[in-house]
């Protein structure tokens, strides 16, 4: 690892939050990793439900996450989720390691009407068409790294340190899915979501469901 480099999904912590209501019931992060966003998601949410399918993620989030989240070791994909039992359903750098139609619909059923899918994930590059956001992300990402680093150096700020478990956490290289072909699956499961591409090779997907 690099002095330079940083913790993109931290980075986007952020942008899931801000597709969330300010309080929430109950939210369910799939693909929640070691807990670092489930903690803060728990700070927005009376309970939240941490799934991950390995068993080492789960065990770290057990020892740093607050009394709110429950943390379940399971595959999503296998999970029996409760109908319409959760506000929000998030998920971050998770979607492309899952069969996206299938998932999607199976998010969508655990929502109450009302509530919000969020979910940010790795998209395959598709150029020439992302040409323009490509030429950007790689310089960007650097720069934000001096400046994340720099930030680090005075001690005073966490400035997207990657953790200690950043490197337990499985990895997709390769992504199946172009952003245009998250979107038109996306569509065709969840009519009314949106799809775009976020500079620092990710796409955010929203989605409401009808009330």
């Amino acid at each position: 690892m690099g002095r330079l480099d940083w913790d993109q999904n931290a980075y986007h912590h952020r942008v899931l939050l801000r597709q969330l209501p300010s309080h929430c019931r109950r939210v369910l992060d799939v693909g929640s990793g070691a807990g670092a966003l489930a903690t803060k998601l728990a700070d927005r949410a009376d309970q939240v439900d941490a799934i991950d399918r390995s068993p080492e993620m789960i065990n770290i989030a057990r020892t740093s996450t607050p009394a709110n989240v429950e943390c379940i070791a399971a595959d999503f994909m296998d999970y029996e989720l409760r109908a319409e039992a959760y506000d929000a359903i998030v998920s971050l750098s998770t979607l492309h390691h899952l069969p996206l139609e299938p998932a999607l619909r199976g998010m969508a059923a655990g929502l109450r009407p009302g509530g919000v899918l969020a979910a940010v994930g790795l998209p395959k590059i598709d150029l020439p068409r992302e040409l323009a956001i490509e030429a950007v992300a790689a310089p960007g990402y650097r720069v934000l790294g001096m400046a994340f680093a720099a930030a680090r150096a005075t001690g005073r700020v966490h400035g997207f340190r990657r953790e200690p478990s950043h490197d337990a956490m499985p990895v997709v290289l390769d992504p199946a899915l172009t952003t245009r072909a998250v979107r038109a699956a996306a569509t065709s499961v969840l009519p009314g979501s949106r799809v775009r591409r976020l500079t620092f090779w990710r796409y955010l997907l929203t989605w409401h469901k009808s009330a």
